[in-house]
């Protein structure tokens, strides 16, 4: 059996799986190939799906979403009996299955699916979002408990915070909250001031969507600017008020010892997540790679899966987005030679800026090394030059990976952390590049099963350097999904200054003298 499911409106995606090997095929995300970031579905997605496909899906299934979208689909919310809805649909001649259950549901299965404890282990599950702020048990019959709700709207309030501050915002925007996590690290530790406290008291028990941030007019903090040293102090408070009233509850009301999945945007917040591991109130902690929206196809086809044939959980890999797409390229001013791991440590150790990319994109919105920027993680300037590579503001820190053996050598981590979700203090002076302003970072950990490419890298510029770790940031134009084609790749690399490139087995250089190969 076969089953291709679609996340509607933004972040739109396209995953297909096979029940009867119980395993991902891929997972198609609408903004990858440059397209502009929390894309919706286009027709190019579809045929490109489709095309990737054998045969004609035995289910067609879609994720819910607000009630105007579809008269067929479910809504939103919901996770009791009622929140899916089951039939037939005739596609190209053929009678397929119809499966719709809620965005919540696509969450929630999605998260158990992908997780590494076996089919029946009890689970808790946070599911926390733009929306949803809601803890939920899952027993060993797949049964499900909804423990209760904690907050509602905690990622558009968490974003609010960020446009309130903001000039030229009027109001919230999606990336909004990776901008204000990268700030909370600018703010002082202590307790909340009156004034803070004061919107602390108005913000987290508000229901109110979408907040007006000219409602609060009046506030201090509204067009005070992002980088204020008294909005940091605020988004460093609210931040972790947030997280506390999640803790308060989760301590009081989990009592089971459970693992924890976690899904939602929020769960792309790697300072929460390093939290809910350092909580210890669960035998294990589990993120998936695609926590937001993105990862909601994958969960409405693991939720018909387990409809249909009683299978929640799926075999999957990272890297199973689009593969890459090697059009035409203009090679005026192009070294091509093949790849060599020692030449490019060695252009990464002489402060070269290399683009790198392997096989199939990354699931998810984070650069795991085969759709990444790549440079050394020694110098400040370094990170300066990656946030104007990236067009970006230069608060925005920027993330290592390393190799996953070394890991306790360069920060406090004593687990993997092979999707860059966990925060880590940084224990090496030298790493400077990567070193946010607050003593952390963002690492990705890599094992030679895991991305062999990327490994034999790390170990090769490990063998020059002393050190297994790099910069890793991902390849994409501002304000769009990974790069995924040779030209926008070759475009990209001349319009911000790349130093080079890697395809697969070919390294580019631009406009400079070929490298001594390594010896």
């Amino acid at each position: 059996m076969k089953i291709m499911s679609f996340k509607p409106d933004h972040d739109g995606t396209i995953a297909a799986v096979d029940a009867s090997a119980g395993e991902l095929i891929y997972s198609y995300e609408a903004e990858k190939d440059s397209f502009r970031r929390y894309s919706t579905i286009n027709p190019m997605t579809i045929l490109e799906a489709a095309g990737s496909m054998d045969a004609i899906p035995d289910v067609i299934a879609v994720g819910g979403w607000d009630t105007g979208f579809s008269h067929d689909a479910v809504g939103y919310y919901g996770i009791a009996q009622g929140s899916d809805v089951v039939g037939e649909r005739t596609i190209f001649g053929r009678k397929v299955h119809f499966y719709s259950s809620t965005h919540e549901r696509s969450h929630l299965w999605g998260c158990y699916g992908m997780s590494p404890f076996p089919a029946g282990t009890p689970c808790y599950a946070l599911i926390w979002e733009g929306w949803c702020g809601d803890f939920y048990e899952i027993d060993e019959h797949l049964q499900v408990v909804h423990k209760g709700k904690v907050m509602a709207n905690p990622g558009h309030k968490y974003n609010f915070l960020y446009a309130l501050a903001d000039p030229s915002a009027g109001g919230t925007r999606l990336e909004n909250a990776g901008k204000l996590m990268a700030l909370c690290a600018y703010g002082q530790t202590g307790s909340p001031s009156s004034e803070e406290q004061a919107l602390i008291d108005f913000l987290l028990p508000n229901d109110v969507y979408p907040l007006s941030k000219e409602d609060l007019r009046s506030s201090p903090y509204y067009n005070i600017g992002v980088t204020h040293q008294k909005f940091t102090n605020l988004a460093r408070r609210v931040s972790d008020a947030i997280f506390d009233s999640f803790y308060t509850f989760a301590k009081k009301n989990l009592i089971k010892g459970y693992p924890l999945l976690i899904s939602g945007g929020c769960g792309l917040n790697c300072e929460w997540n390093r939290r809910w591991v350092e909580t210890n109130l669960f035998s294990d902690v589990f993120i998936p790679p695609c926590a937001n929206d993105a990862g909601s196809a994958i969960g409405t086809a693991v939720d018909a899966m387990r409809h249909f044939t009683g299978n929640p959980k799926i075999k999957w890999n990272v890297y199973s987005g689009q593969p890459f797409i090697l059009d035409e390229i203009d090679r005026t001013g192009l070294e091509v030679q093949p790849l060599d791991y020692g030449q490019v440590a060695s252009a990464l150790l002489s402060e070269k800026v290399i683009g790198w990319v392997q096989g199939n994109c990354e699931i998810g919105p984070r650069a795991l090394g085969n759709r990444s920027i790549l440079a050394a993680p020694f110098s400040k300037a370094t990170h300066e030059r990656l946030n104007r590579v990236k067009n970006r503001e230069g608060f925005r820190p920027v993330a290592p990976v390393c190799l996953e053996q070394d890991v306790a050598l360069h920060f406090d981590l004593v687990r993997p952390s092979p999707y860059m979700l966990l925060f880590q203090r940084v224990l090496d002076s030298r790493l400077q590049a990567i070193t946010h302003v607050d003593g952390t970072a963002r690492a990705q950990t890599v094992s030679q099963m895991q991305n062999p490419r990327l490994f034999q890298l790390l170990t090769s510029f490990k063998a020059k350097s002393g050190v297994g770790v790099l910069c890793n940031t991902s390849l994409n134009f501002n304000g769009t999904g990974f790069i995924n084609r040779a030209s926008d790749l070759l475009a990209y690399a001349r319009a911000v200054g790349l130093d080079g490139f890697v395809i697969n087995d070919a390294f580019y250089l631009l406009e400079e003298a070929p490298l001594t190969a390594s010896s």
